[in-house]
């Protein structure tokens, strides 16, 4: 970046602790009306859903009318960056991301363009833990609440019932999303401006880390499947190698092939995921006909 559009951007920012190194807030641009446009624009969070990035073209086009405010007075790069970094893998629940919208507003709007890092990493390490949350609250259990309530109306010859379906559901949906905004952008100023903000950021960031490497290590045991079909010897007794490494350690195979993805992801800053995905697959489709795998 520019030193002198950097000194620009510091100039403009109030530095709230009169510390030094510390969280500097500029002054307020983000207008009710802002936040109004992304809660629109949040209704079409899973229009652009892909295997690749999942909701991330989405959710930058919902926090366009806050780019668009924040940077309508910056050179026409700053604003570029600012889209391309909200085009990184995003995936949350749809009813909550517009809670984590308006966090990310408010860091957008509170943080110097060289602390913008900061931003993506608490956009990104509150999506799983509220994904979870969402699909166990909304997906589990006020879904089926409401469902059966419209279902029994339905079966009993009342043409309501799928309307009261869909009303039950929007009625607790709609103000999850427009609220979730707002309190999501005054509580996320609220975590910058306190004394213990920034510790308060680092103790989610550090949880939700836990919590999905939790889960990813749980997907590695139950979902990726690989198994070797060579043996040595015949008779009753052949020398199975699967059996040996299982002895070893169980989805041992699994383990190093999901280990071996993470390095290439990381390597290649994660551009050539599909790449990865069809190699897999033609790896696997070789070494099966071969009798490598099973």
């Amino acid at each position: 970046m520019d030193n002198n559009k950097l000194e620009n951007n510091k100039h403009s920012a109030m530095d709230v602790t009169g510390g030094t190194g510390v969280i500097a807030v500029s002054t307020e641009k983000i207008q009710k009306s802002d936040l109004n446009k992304m809660f629109w624009r949040s209704q079409m969070i899973q229009f652009s859903h892909n295997y690749e990035r999942m909701q991330s073209l989405s959710t930058l086009y919902a926090l366009t009318p806050v780019l668009n405010r924040l940077y309508a007075d910056q050179p026409i790069d700053l604003r570029i960056n600012a889209q391309k970094r909200h085009l990184e893998f995003f995936n949350s629940h749809p009813v909550l991301i517009p809670f984590i919208l308006g966090i990310t507003a408010a860091l957008e709007e509170s943080t110097d363009e060289d602390e913008k890092e900061s931003v993506i990493a608490v956009k990104t390490s509150l999506m799983g833990p509220l994904a979870g949350m969402g699909d166990s609250l909304l997906n589990f259990t006020w879904f089926p609440i409401a469902g059966s309530i419209g279902g029994a109306m339905a079966i009993e010859g009342n043409f309501l019932g799928p309307i009261v379906m869909f009303l039950m559901i929007n009625a607790l949906y709609i103000p999850l999303k427009y609220y979730g905004i707002h309190m999501g952008f005054s509580k996320g100023r609220e975590l910058l401006t306190s004394g213990a903000g920034k510790k308060v950021l680092d103790r989610i960031s550090t949880m939700a880390n836990v919590l999905g490497v939790m889960v990813a290590g749980g997907l590695i045991a139950t979902v990726v499947n690989v198994k070797l079909g060579l043996q040595f010897g015949e008779g009753e007794s052949p020398i199975v190698i699967q059996d040996m490494l299982d002895r070893v350690m169980p989805n041992l195979l699994p383990l190093l092939i999901t280990l071996l993805c993470f390095y290439l992801v990381k390597k290649w800053n994660g551009k050539h995921i599909v790449a990865i995905i069809f190699s897999i697959i033609a790896i696997s489709i070789v070494l099966a006909a071969l009798g490598i795998l099973i």
